[in-house]
């Protein structure tokens, strides 16, 4: 069984675990608070989840995802996720995060970033342009007539793989933007954010993106 540790338990972090652990997966979900505050949450998603530190989801995740504020992203661990495929969510919000100079004048990525921060591991972009609300009603199978589509960015072949099956498990086709220079086509702002697409409309939206 693949163990996904989850890095932030907030709307995007609570419902990936939850529609992990009904898939089949064993989720370690963590918060900046402490596992303690977390029992609530990990009784309701059942057997295939436990409650850890950060530092234990890190650890404990063949695949780890990463959804905090994007101010925070300095505090996920280097050491325990080295070398593996990281799922980064987040998106940049000034009014939360501050100003952050190097996205402000277009000279990086928010996952870019990430990557930045973990040289080791595999950071791959995903679920960040749609509605937490969504994820979980949102998904069709595979061939439905409009079937959703969701973009993922990556410099790591597997790490894009990866999330294209996971996508494919949630309901959802996937467009594969490329490298993470190119992520920014998803990111806030942009025609192809958290609207609902199919994959033609995504690849559409995705070039009429401008920096």
């Amino acid at each position: 069984m693949t163990t996904v540790g989850i890095i932030g338990a907030g709307h995007i972090g609570s419902t990936l675990a939850r529609g992990l652990a009904e898939r089949g997966y064993e989720v370690v979900i963590s918060n900046s608070r402490g596992p303690e505050t977390l029992a609530d949450v990990v009784a309701d998603l059942g057997e295939n989840a436990r409650a850890g530190t950060v530092t234990d989801a890190a650890a404990s995740g063949d695949i780890v995802i990463v959804t905090v504020p994007l101010k925070a992203y300095r505090e996920v661990p280097l050491e325990p996720l080295a070398g593996k495929i990281v799922l980064d969510t987040n998106n940049y919000y000034w009014e939360r995060d501050g100003r952050i100079a190097e996205l402000d004048d277009k000279l990086t990525t928010t996952a870019g970033m990430l990557q930045e921060h973990l040289p080791s591991s595999k950071v791959v972009k995903a679920f960040n342009h749609i509605l937490s609300t969504e994820i979980l009603t949102d998904g069709a199978a595979a061939g439905s007539p409009d079937r959703r589509a969701l973009a993922t960015s990556s410099d790591h072949a597997d790490a894009v793989a990866f999330v294209t099956a996971l996508y494919d498990e949630f309901g959802y086709d996937t467009v594969n933007v490329g490298p993470l220079s190119e992520s920014w086509r998803v990111e806030r702002d942009q025609p192809a954010y958290v609207v609902r697409q199919t994959r033609d409309e995504l690849v559409e939206n995705l070039a009429r993106a401008t920096r």
